[in-house]
């Protein structure tokens, strides 16, 4: 019996739109690296306009003195970013609306809200608190927690041919896998936003030591008080080559969580879709590493830095590919 078409309307509109704010919320997240990896991220020093207008063009013409290209890149990551939020907006609406049929995951549907809100809040600080790590760090996650969320939203709306039982063990290492790879985007965006992406400029090695000397106390301190412009960075030497080594440390843990996950995956379940994941996880996560030696090995030039990034959402899109696909 065919399902009314009352019913397939939504679903399938709500389908397109979570697409959708899934290639754009990756567009964002990329956005985001490149703005924040071309010192861009305080080129409008204000939110959410730049110097008081709508658009950098605005400020210029009424005698603002600005770095053009700084504010441009800045102002399309908020123009973006707010697209988005209007997407999820609309996705939520839909799923309140519809709520009695429960065609739509309501708890899912106003969980992105919660989050997209929260993450614009943070879009906010950024600016306002002059960079600050502990919330570029957050912000980065948030927007990746976005992407996460809005790929399961899609993968769950989608047709599905047969239900999947897979071995606890199966589900419990998919799990593990991306929690340690959630670790390590935290980690990456703690090296990012404490500028210490060169403070390891060799490979394999540190400073050209397997244990470089490295300040762990300063490292890792979440809070330096407000009021400080932390643009290039305001942590000594040590302590930024303790904050990369120990990113380097976390992708051989997240590597090897990703790898045991997709090893058993393939191994105790054989249905298509779980198989297909399990060699999604496995090659996003080869392309990651390749771009992430190679960005120490060129002197991290600007399109590298920024592929790192997009690499990272790939991999997790994997990895929450992989958990949707062991779980009926």
């Amino acid at each position: 019996m065919m399902p009314p078409m009352r019913s397939v309307l939504p679903v399938t509109l709500v389908r397109r739109l979570a697409l959708a704010a899934l290639l754009l919320c990756f567009t964002v997240v990329v956005l985001g690296a490149y703005v924040r990896l071309s010192d861009a991220g305080l080129g409008c020093p204000d939110w959410p306009g730049c110097y008081g207008h709508v658009t950098p063009a605005s400020a210029l013409a009424n005698g603002v003195d600005l770095d053009s290209g700084k504010a441009w890149r800045e102002m399309i990551h908020r123009y973006a970013a707010s697209t988005l939020g209007f997407l999820i907006v609309v996705i939520a609406a839909i799923a309140i609306a519809t709520r009695a049929r429960r065609l739509v995951p309501l708890r899912l549907a106003l969980a992105l809200l919660v989050v997209v809100v929260f993450q614009g809040i943070l879009g906010m600080l950024t600016v306002t608190w002059l960079l600050k790590p502990l919330i570029v760090t957050a912000h980065l996650v948030f927007g990746l927690t976005t992407l996460a969320m809005l790929c399961w939203l899609w993968l769950t709306l989608r047709p599905r041919t047969a239900s999947v039982d897979a071995p606890r063990l199966v589900r419990r290492w998919a799990l593990v896998a991306i929690c340690a790879l959630a670790l390590q985007i935290a980690l990456g965006g703690w090296t990012s936003s404490n500028y210490a992406a060169m403070a390891c400029p060799d490979f394999p090695t540190c400073q050209g030591s397997w244990w470089p000397p490295m300040d762990f106390r300063d490292a890792f301190v979440l809070w330096h008080g407000l009021g400080v412009n932390y643009e290039g960075g305001v942590l000594d030497h040590p302590a930024r080559v303790a904050i990369h080594f120990m990113h380097r440390l976390g992708a051989v843990v997240a590597s090897l969580a990703l790898i045991v996950a997709a090893a058993i995956a393939l191994w105790r379940v054989r249905t298509p879709g779980a198989v297909r994941a399990a060699v999604f996880v496995i090659a996003a996560l080869a392309l990651q590493l390749t771009i992430g030696i190679q960005m120490v090995w060129q002197a991290f030039p600007l399109p590298l830095a920024t592929a790192h990034n997009a690499g990272a959402a790939l991999l997790l899109l994997s990895a929450v590919l992989l958990n949707r696909r062991v779980r009926a």
